[in-house]
């Protein structure tokens, strides 16, 4: 985990210090020391921020090649460097790490040499030898990548706090942030300001001005499961296989530790990387909540120190500016304070990275809303699914209207109104490309509205405290596996989503209260019910403040906060920081 910033454009030279300045905004994602470099020919400046992981003595980006003149700044781990560097016979010397090998691989190869790699990056390449600034991000945007263009320049950086250093940019609500709770696609609240892409190349050309962006992977370009669609064993001992392939190869050097929710997903991580330190979270009274008697059995049967974190209502009012902050802006997630402490208790250890258990839930099923559009609700109800009976009454419907695929995706997925119909339309052309297979197309969905706020929010939270985050379920082989099975691979009755990575866990022997598991609890937390509780006033009294001077088109949200709805109901969170967020723009915001 490291940060990146910089300029293209003619003459880039002469804004040196404002990079500098863009690199220092967010030297906590690189803590070990903020560098930059300005090109041979002064038409681009590039800033890191290093946090070295790979190796405690790698020498500090960016990176010049010396042959070429290339100039490489990076973000993130690649996990196969070694493996990339020995087939293309390119030499690594003591100190150099997986950024060298980028460097030296797009030397050869140019934006080709992504297909090569195996990780989470966000980087820019400059090549003076044709005057091109390339941007690049990985297959599923672990790490971020911020970019906007002025006059004849393009800036980027790895959060917007830092380009708001290149000049300012009014705040614009995106009709999504009411109906999904964050923005969508490349669109951020900022004006002028986008969000590359996940498995986007971008190629600036300094000598015309002109902005090329083509997509270099795409998860629905691979092709159904090749094997019989009734031979299941087959399949699971090709996904084990992978599994147990790519899961260790995760392992950082030196400490790290799990966040271990209690939950098959981390559990099975525990039992694969066998961490010296396992984090879980509970809240004192929330029986319903608290998974920390299985993280604790996970954590002596592997050897590892287990530290609980309990945070309280305290936490949240103290925490709730920085997470803001952290974030760049409001984003939905049930689980933020949870995460939140989570890393702020790995930081106090002295431990740098952090590995969690995103990914098994999107691509093989693992939502109670997946099981209602594949099962519909009253079978998923009668099935074990009665807590979700909110959720399920969005499908119901006169029998003699049944409703369409992707008219179901949209109503479970929604959180608020749609009135442009933006969500339907992503639904819908996930069904397209997904050539009709539903659970397909809900992947392809997720990964369109409600995977970017996990993702961002994971990395953004961890950087805060300079940890990285690794996630090991996203390797590009389990990913692509996990898309190509059929469904009933993945769930074959309503409360048993994950059929696959269940028994996976069975068969490697882990505890059968970790693979029979049904609820999905992750890092759940009870800050609904505090803000219509005890924390009710300030909670009405921060959204108030805001109401007064926010934009027409947050309105809606804020006064849906002020309405106290059931327990669970997270509108009043999101409100609340779409308060924190307002109050922190020092710029006028407009519709």
């Amino acid at each position: 985990m490291c940060g990146i910033a910089g300029l293209a454009g003619p003459g880039s030279a002469r804004h040196e210090d404002t990079v500098v300045r863009m690199g220092r905004s967010q030297s906590h994602r690189g803590p070990d020391g903020t560098r930059h470099t300005t090109a041979v020919d002064g038409h681009a400046v590039l800033a890191m921020n290093s946090l070295r992981i790979v190796d405690a003595e790698a020498d500090f980006g960016p990176y010049v090649h010396p042959g070429t003149g290339l100039a490489l700044t990076f973000n993130g781990e690649i996990y196969n460097y070694r493996a990339v560097a020995a087939s293309w016979d390119i030499p690594l010397a003591p100190g150099e790490t997986d950024a060298h090998l980028v460097l030296r691989i797009w030397a050869r190869l140019g934006p080709a040499a992504l297909d090569l790699l195996d990780g989470m990056f966000a980087l820019a390449v400059y090549d003076p030898r044709d005057q091109k600034l390339f941007l690049a991000r990985d297959r599923l945007g672990e790490k971020p990548l911020y970019w906007r263009t002025e006059g004849t320049a393009l800036a980027f950086a790895s959060e917007v706090s830092a380009l708001l250093g290149f000049g300012p940019a009014p705040v614009v609500v995106r009709p999504e942030m009411l109906a999904v709770e964050t923005p969508l696609g490349v669109t951020t609240p900022f004006e002028g300001i986008q969000l590359l892409a996940p498995a986007t190349v971008l190629a600036f050309d300094i000598t015309t001005g002109d902005v090329d962006q083509h997509a270099w992977w795409c998860l629905e370009d691979v092709h159904p499961w090749a094997g019989d669609g009734e031979d299941y064993n087959a399949a699971l001992d090709t996904f084990s296989g992978t599994l147990t392939e790519q899961v260790p190869a995760r392992v950082p050097r030196g400490d790290f530790a799990l966040l271990l929710s209690g939950g098959l997903d981390s559990c099975l991580l525990a039992y694969l990387m066998r961490p010296p330190v396992c984090v879980t979270v509970r809240y004192p009274g929330q029986d319903r909540l608290d998974e920390s008697a299985i993280a604790a059995t996970v954590a002596q049967d592997i050897g590892a120190e287990l530290v609980i974190v309990e945070p309280g209502i305290d936490d949240l009012r103290s925490a709730l500016p920085h997470i803001t902050t952290a974030l760049d802006y409001p984003m939905g997630n049930a689980s933020t304070l949870s995460e939140y402490m989570a890393y702020r208790a790995v930081a106090d250890l002295g431990i740098r990275v952090v590995v969690g258990g995103l990914g098994p839930d999107e691509f093989l099923m693992g939502y109670a809303r997946h099981a209602f559009s594949l099962f519909g609700p009253d079978a998923s109800l009668a099935a074990g699914l009665e807590a979700y009976r909110p959720l399920a009454a969005k499908l119901f419907h006169p029998a003699d209207e049944p409703l369409q695929p992707a008219e179901k995706m949209t109503r479970l997925i929604l959180r608020g109104p749609d009135p442009d119909g933006r969500i339907h339309d992503l639904a819908a052309d996930a069904l397209r490309r997904a050539d009709g297979d539903l659970s397909r197309a809900l992947t392809l969905t997720e990964l369109a509205t409600a995977w970017r706020p996990l993702v961002m929010t994971s990395d953004k939270l961890a950087s805060a405290f300079s940890l990285e985050r690794r996630s090991p379920y996203l390797a590009q082989d389990l990913v692509e596996l996990a898309y190509q099975l059929p469904a009933h691979f993945k769930i074959r009755h309503p409360a048993e989503g994950k059929r696959i990575l269940r028994d996976t866990a069975r068969a490697l022997g882990l505890p059968r209260e970790i693979w029979n598991s049904r609820e999905k609890l992750g890092f759940a937390s009870p800050v609904p019910t505090w803000l219509t509780g005890p924390l009710a006033s300030w909670a009405d009294y921060q959204i108030r403040a805001a109401l007064a001077d926010a934009p027409a088109a947050l309105r809606p949200l804020l006064q849906g906060g002020l309405t106290h709805r059931g327990r669970w109901d997270r509108t009043r969170m999101q409100a609340l920081m779409a308060a924190a967020w307002l109050a922190d723009q020092p710029v006028p915001a407009s519709a």
